[in-house]
């Protein structure tokens, strides 16, 4: 088991506070379709990584990708860091969190995605956050190799997508199962954040699966 940073953007970090969020992928980088062949059906490789590529294991460039199941990831999101009394006592119901650094007695961060109090701060890159800092920790519990546009409909609601449909309505119109236009609302997204027409570059991605635990990963690991 390892842990490992992982970055979000705000309208993710939304969605994994809002539990609606439980899978993400990331590019394999260096995996090309000359010598990466799918598969009928997911094979199993030591690293309890389910993979649609035939030749995954003999291939260097594509494992280990990025984590494992069983490793935890802390998630980094902007931020801003300040003194730790200059908000405590105005941290509202959900909509602001603050983490004071654990040795320092001085130091705190708020995060920039839910903060809803008046002030002029100086907000941080996600890059930037340290692990202290981390409001957010996930634990993998499946790996996949798989072609970007191989996601189900099913995955795409785990990716933590809205379509307009269901933003009007206030809630899921399938029920979570998915549809095409929650496919639709994962290219969009996907394309927002890799750049215009990367969804038609299809590449090779890993597609893991985690569960949420709202609170910093040492706090976690101590409790």
């Amino acid at each position: 088991m390892t842990d490992r940073p992982i970055l979000f953007s705000a309208p993710m970090v939304r969605a994994l506070l809002a539990g609606r969020k439980t899978q993400t992928r990331r590019i394999v980088k260096g995996v090309g379709n000359d010598n990466c062949l799918p598969l009928k059906s997911p094979t199993k490789t030591k690293m309890g990584i389910s993979t649609h590529v035939i030749d995954a294991p003999e291939h260097p460039h594509l494992l280990p990708v990025r984590a494992a199941v069983g490793d935890r990831l802390w998630v980094r999101e902007a931020h801003a860091m300040l003194p730790r009394l200059a908000y405590r006592m105005s941290i509202g119901t959900g909509t602001i969190d603050q983490r004071e650094h654990p040795t320092d007695g001085y130091s705190a961060a708020v995060f920039r995605e839910g903060f809803d109090r008046s002030g002029r701060l100086q907000w941080r890159p996600s890059i930037h956050m340290p692990r202290w800092a981390s409001r957010c920790t996930l634990t993998v519990t499946d790996v996949r190799v798989q072609q970007l546009q191989d996601i189900s409909a099913g995955d795409s609601i785990e990716e933590g997508v809205e379509c307009a449909t269901c933003v009007v309505m206030g809630k899921s119109a399938c029920n979570r199962k998915g549809c095409f236009a929650s496919i639709a609302a994962y290219r969009e997204l996907w394309n927002a954040i890799n750049g215009e027409s990367a969804w038609d570059k299809n590449p090779w991605v890993a597609a893991y699966s985690f569960t949420v635990h709202q609170g910093n990963i040492d706090q976690l690991v101590a409790a």
